[in-house]
């Protein structure tokens, strides 16, 4: 039966169940994937390449007006058609090496714009670094770039398959029309084959698809943290300047041109970055030469912090041949235009820096102890890293004073600036963090006597002994969090550098409210983020034994650099699972906060279900979240519940992981927050089970969802269960009323959280 469809409408969508195929009568029909479209055309047939699979790969859109006919198919109905009417066999089979072709075409140019966009990401930030050193400024360091890499794939599809599709069209067009006998079973595998080569090529696309958005999120990305970013800045600070900026100018055009046959780029975002870029220019050039005059508030500033370097090492009061190689490591790195260089010297000159810095950063420290009034420089240093004002760059300089001396940070509200957490430690407020080999302080000092280094009467000096246990801090924890949260490691050094700054320093500073406001909007979606079971026993007030979930916010620690990662460095303190989680950032995050957060929280749910479940995290018969989700992408490949597009893409998002089950998880938990509470489906059905289950949204969301038929088998197990765990609640409140004892606390909150 004919059936016609009017321009731009959608035929059949991927991910759709398929059940018939379509004979295309008239116009044109658009076969739509991430990466492109190609093009069927009259006697096309849509669903051949879908045989093999029960969900459409592909997105047909009609094109112009189209009509079609459309007949039912089922597995192996093939040969059947064609038994009854053998001229179909011919359509189907001429349609079908068509639509090889096509896909074939579409995975060799993918396969090209892979390497010509690596090759253009890498020649236009080294053109970038020529520019920079052509005018004397540091070039930036670009996020992520030292993570991409040429197009390597694990399972690419063999060399000879083009070869031999072409030929075989030949074969089967020559063959068809001239056997004596009807070998329609065979052209039935055949065509099945020949669709399950497609699916499997298109599967190497998306990992291709993936690989290019991996790319151009480092040429324009929301954040700014890209590569048409570091040539706008530093083409305006050379305008400013008043040099002649015609190279730079020439390349961002250049840029501009290209980028907009991106196809991985957002459109709309490029738009509004090309406008930002032109209304800027506009103002500048509108300006010309009218300067303002300086900011008597930066004058001020830079006359408070001369010679900080002198003032910093003067304080300290380290060995004189440590101060006299850090000065000259620091006059050195000054005067390196490319402070990222990879050459073995500038590598070299990093280490040294780095290393100093601590032993520096330790004297100073255990000088500050004793120091009621330590001076700005000082607390800029501890908080900023900053140890010189011509390698700070005096506007941020000017930015990094005014706010040293009442950073709004709030220990209170589990906020510290590294400085403060050290001294947090000091005080004995806060136990010492695990080290990188996940040992902590009492486990060390343990260890250190069974090992015969010191005797018991030492390891319980040193249990108490809170000048050590900082030592311990500052030598373990402190400089390897520093390096991760930075996040460039191949070119971290610790010092403040201008660089660095890639963003508005106002704009980045991690302050307590921000903190509080990221982790505030995570509880808000995933009320349970930072709760813990634990059991509560009081038989004397009637409570026999009961499971009460307690909330334990995290403890964020900002760290003295300009950095683009956060970390979540243990999900405990000790061995008590009602101890605040450590989360450690940058003090300057160029990255979006909330998305840290999310991460880190994501992270900190994986861990800390692992410590509850022990050697069992992974063990599905025992239901949890590690075990579910663990179960999920290890048999994914099997599972009939996942559409063929939904298993490519895993196993794209496993290899981007680098077939890590933690990080995945991660990945989809950030998906889960920032997309899915919003009404917006990016999870495939499975996973969208598994965390709805673990990490079930608040009741507010809940109430939004319930009309999305995606939510309805889910939010209905869930309110099931919520209300055989409050019937249990309410009953137990019941029996305490009716023994006139008191409601215990823990009991009354465990009856508003299942409530939530």
């Amino acid at each position: 039966m004919a059936k016609e469809f009017k321009m731009g409408t959608t035929i059949c969508e991927s991910g759709q169940p398929f059940n018939a195929l379509h004979t295309i009568l008239t116009g044109t029909v658009r076969a739509v994937y991430s990466d492109g479209e190609f093009f069927l055309d009259k006697g096309d047939i849509i669903g051949l390449c879908e045989l093999y699979f029960n969900t459409y790969i592909f997105t047909y859109i009609a094109s112009d007006d189209v009509t079609v006919a459309s007949i039912p198919y089922s597995v192996g109905g093939l040969s059947a058609m064609f038994n009854k009417n053998p001229n179909f066999a011919q359509l189907v089979t001429s349609s079908c090496y068509k639509q090889m072709k096509n896909v074939l075409e579409v995975y060799e140019f993918s396969k090209y714009d892979c390497g010509n966009l690596y090759q253009y990401l890498t020649a236009s930030y080294n053109e970038y670094v020529k520019l920079s050193g052509r005018y004397r400024i540091s070039p930036r360091a670009l996020p992520d770039l030292e993570t991409i890499e040429p197009l390597a794939l694990e399972e690419d599809i063999p060399q000879w398959l083009t070869d031999f599709y072409e030929n075989m069209s030949v074969v089967v067009a020559q063959t068809l029309p001239l056997s004596p006998v009807p070998f329609f079973d065979y052209l039935n595998g055949l065509l099945m084959k020949t669709s399950q080569d497609i699916a499997e090529i298109m599967s190497v696309c998306r990992i291709m698809y993936d690989y290019k958005s991996d790319i151009a999120r480092l040429l324009m990305n929301e954040n700014r943290l890209d590569l048409f970013d570091l040539y706008t800045t530093l083409f305006f600070r050379i305008g400013q300047r008043e040099e002649d900026s015609t190279a730079i100018s020439a390349a961002i055009s250049r840029m501009m041109i290209n980028m907009e046959g991106f196809g991985s780029i957002d459109h709309d975002l490029y738009k509004e970055r090309i406008n930002v870029y032109k209304e800027t220019l506009a103002f500048m050039e509108e300006r010309g030469s009218d300067i303002p005059m300086e900011d008597p508030e930066l004058a001020k500033n830079a006359a408070a912090v001369e010679h900080s370097l002198d003032v910093i090492l003067e304080y300290a009061d380290c060995d004189p041949d440590i101060t006299s190689n850090f000065r000259k490591y620091i006059e050195e790195y000054k005067k390196q235009i490319d402070k990222n260089a990879a050459d073995e010297d500038s590598r070299r000159l990093r280490m040294n820096i780095t290393k100093l810095f601590y032993t520096i950063y330790i004297s100073a420290f255990q000088v500050s102890l004793h120091d009621r009034s330590i001076p700005t420089i000082l607390k800029m240093f501890f908080q900023f890293g900053y140890v010189d004002e011509e390698l700070a760059g005096m506007e941020n300089v000017s930015y990094l004073y005014s706010i040293a001396e009442n950073f709004p940070s709030s220990p209170e509200n589990h906020v510290y600036t590294a400085y403060e957490w050290l001294k947090a430690v000091y005080n004995g407020e806060k136990e010492p963090s695990r080290n990188e080999f996940d040992i902590d302080y009492m486990a060390h000092i343990h260890e250190m006597k069974v090992t015969g280094k010191i005797t018991a009467a030492q390891e319980t000096l040193l249990s108490k002994n809170n000048a050590k246990k900082v030592m311990f801090e500052l030598e373990n924890m402190f400089p390897l969090v520093n390096k991760i949260t930075f996040g460039r490691i191949s070119t971290f050094c610790p010092v403040f550098s201008d660089h660095n700054v890639l963003k508005d320093l106002s704009q980045t500073l991690v302050t307590a409210d921000k903190i509080i406001e990221s982790i505030a909007q995570i509880r808000s979606i995933d009320f349970g983020a930072y709760g813990r079971e634990t059991i509560y026993s009081n038989p004397e007030g009637g409570v026999a034994k009961e499971m009460v979930n307690v909330e334990v916010l995290p403890d964020i620690i900002l760290f003295p650099n300009v950095g683009i990662r956060g970390v979540m460095w243990q999900e405990i303190e000790g061995k008590r699972r009602t101890t605040p989680a450590r989360f450690m950032s940058s003090i300057f995050q160029m990255e979006d906060l909330l998305t840290i957060m999310t991460r880190l929280t994501g992270e900190f749910r994986w861990e800390m279900c692992k410590r509850i479940q022990g050697a069992r995290w992974n063990d599905i018969s025992e239901r949890s979240l590690t075990s579910e989700y663990f179960d999920y992408i290890q048999f994914y490949k099997k599972n009939l519940e996942l559409s063929s597009d939904a298993r490519d893409k895993i196993k794209s998002a496993m290899q981007k992981a680098k077939n890590s089950y933690k990080e995945m998880f991660i990945r989809d938990y950030i998906i889960w927050i920032m997309y899915e509470a919003n009404g917006s489906p990016r999870l495939n059905k499975v996973a969208r089970d598994i965390l709805f289950t673990n990490c079930p949204f608040s009741k507010d969301i809940r109430e939004r969802l319930k009309m999305n038929p995606l939510y309805k088998d889910i939010l209905d197990r869930y309110r099931i269960r919520s209300a055989q765990k409050l019937h249990h609640m309410n009953n137990l409140y019941q029996k305490l009323q009716k023994s006139r004892l008191p409601v215990p606390p823990e009991i009354a909150v465990q009856r508003e959280y299942l409530d939530r």
